[in-house]
């Protein structure tokens, strides 16, 4: 009876505890509802303006480049002045602070008073502009229509965002509120078309005359980017290395005797400098069909030249531009590259040639680096090393390679040159050659050549080591080629990009331009 008795008296209280939470469980989520309501309604155009009395705010807004696009997308206060609102946390309590100031504002100040000019100049407006909510939006900092100024302008923000604390409002000012006197900045230490990217300040208006075979500087017309050309005296070498050369490979062989005709070389990789010029002056809008690309800079009668369509994410890998050997391109790029410039400077810049590479790299010297060392005492390879550091006194002076370039790419000013004058022949970054690979190229067409070039096969030479190499693949006679699949299997995009690789970061190029025989014979 007693048992029965308990059981009845519970079953009650629980119904209740059941009931209780049910309730308020229903009046919370009501409760929740009717503020998330609430704070919908506070977002919403009409409640901005109820407490934001500028005269013209309405007014400009409705004619800004947000509203008046004709894209049919309407961007509201809160897209502007508020964090995005996936950001749920730093949204609603910058919507509290904000909405706290602006109705005690509205309650308590004359807007008589208000210097409505100041209010509308740059330092007021970043205080209400979240950059991120700016990102939200413009996630594609290159769409179809931008102007060359604007892309250049772009890569530029992207990399000096941090270091500058640059924002989008920075440029952008009347971008949500139209005002008809304001004109677009234009940011300094743009690449290629800043008035400050050279110690000068000079826009060329022409290239360099050329008359005679010496080093000269070349400039690029229209820009303000110069880069300095060796003049490689021709003569013979022996290419290759034979069986006797530490980590000497099969493809490096038999040695044979070449000759190449004297041509000048860059002293440096192509840098970003160089390569956002012609990428500021050719960029391809949109996703260009590749055969419309072939066939246009194929044609001999067409003046303007394609180039690269906008790189799917930082293409420096964060690492910085500058000075820095220009990455990730593809070898049509860096064709593409030589033909604008040789157009906008009336030269023939092109590709070296494997033979040109490597007789430019050795500098007159026949031993495994043109300088003085041996590849075992360097390389990190072989069983000694698991009790011995390799050694590093020499080659860190010459080559930006695995043991001292920080795992990134580095600015030539820090490696000493080459006998002929040439920087970071070794290391750095792969360069590009003219030749397809062939791993038998050296057997072919006798013991002595002149000027060869490889035109068969399906990958291109590379040439050189990169930064992350070991000291045994940065040798003169070390040969490498590349994987053009391979390099590209991340790219998301359908056709893949014929201008930039996904999945490689030490690629690069060097460019070279031909003579003629009255600058030879002088």
């Amino acid at each position: 009876m007693q048992h029965n008795t308990y059981t009845y008296t519970q079953r009650p209280k629980k119904k209740r505890n059941k009931i209780i939470f049910g309730a308020g469980f229903l009046i919370g989520a009501i409760g929740f509802a009717s503020l998330y309501q609430v704070t919908v309604y506070f977002s919403t155009d009409e409640s901005c303006m109820m407490c934001h009395v500028h005269p013209h705010v309405e007014k400009s807004w409705l004619l800004s480049e947000h509203v008046n696009n004709g894209s049919g997308v309407k961007v509201h206060c809160v897209d502007c002045h508020l964090p995005p609102k996936h950001q749920t946390v730093n949204h609603y309590m910058a919507k509290t602070s904000v909405g706290i100031k602006h109705v005690w504002a509205y309650l308590t100040k004359d807007s008589a008073d208000f210097d409505w000019e100041m209010k509308s100049e740059l330092e007021h407006a970043v205080k209400y502009i979240p950059n991120e909510s700016c990102k939200e939006c413009h996630q594609n900092l290159f769409p179809a229509g931008i102007t060359d100024d604007g892309i250049t302008a772009h890569l530029y923000y992207e990399d000096n965002e941090k270091k500058l604390d640059l924002q989008c409002i920075s440029c952008h000012l009347d971008a949500g509120h139209y005002n008809p006197n304001y004109k677009h900045g234009k940011m300094t230490g743009i690449p290629g078309l800043s008035e400050n990217s050279n110690s000068q300040g000079i826009i060329f208006d022409k290239a360099t005359e050329v008359t005679t075979f010496a080093n000269y500087t070349e400039q690029i017309p229209g820009s303000s980017v110069s880069f300095n050309m060796i003049a490689v005296p021709g003569g013979t070498f022996r290419m290759g290395s034979t069986e006797k050369e530490d980590f000497h490979k099969p493809d490096e062989s038999p040695v044979r005797e070449v000759t190449v005709s004297s041509f000048f070389m860059a002293e440096a990789e192509t840098t970003w400098d160089q390569f956002w010029a012609f990428y500021a002056n050719t960029v391809s809008e949109g996703r260009t069909p590749p055969e419309k690309v072939y066939a246009n800079n194929s044609n001999p009668n067409v003046d303007a030249i394609s180039g690269p369509t906008p790189p799917f994410g930082l293409p420096d890998q964060g690492w910085g531009f500058g000075n820095r050997p220009a990455i990730t391109m593809t070898h049509y790029a860096a064709e593409t590259f030589c033909q604008w410039l040789s157009k906008k400077t009336g030269k023939k810049y092109r590709l070296p040639t494997e033979a040109e590479w490597e007789y430019a790299a050795r500098g007159g010297t026949e031993t495994p680096y043109f300088f003085a060392g041996k590849p075992k005492d360097f390389s990190d390879q072989g069983f000694w090393r698991k009790f011995f550091a390799a050694k590093t006194d020499s080659i860190s002076a010459y080559v930006i390679y695995a043991k001292n370039s920080q795992n990134k790419t580095q600015e030539p000013a820090s490696m000493k040159a080459n006998p002929f004058g040439l920087k970071n022949m070794l290391g750095n970054v792969m360069e590009y050659c003219a030749d397809r690979y062939d791993p038998e190229a050296y057997g072919k067409n006798g013991e002595s050549v002149t000027n060869p070039l490889v035109t068969e096969g399906t990958e291109w030479v590379v040439r050189g080591g990169n930064y992350t190499s070991d000291a045994a693949d940065v040798r003169v006679a070390a040969r490498d080629y590349s994987r053009h699949d391979t390099w590209l299997k991340t790219d998301p995009q359908q056709p893949k990009s014929i201008w930039w690789y996904s999945d490689i970061r030490g690629i690069g190029f060097r460019i070279v331009c031909e003579t003629n025989e009255s600058i030879q014979s002088k």
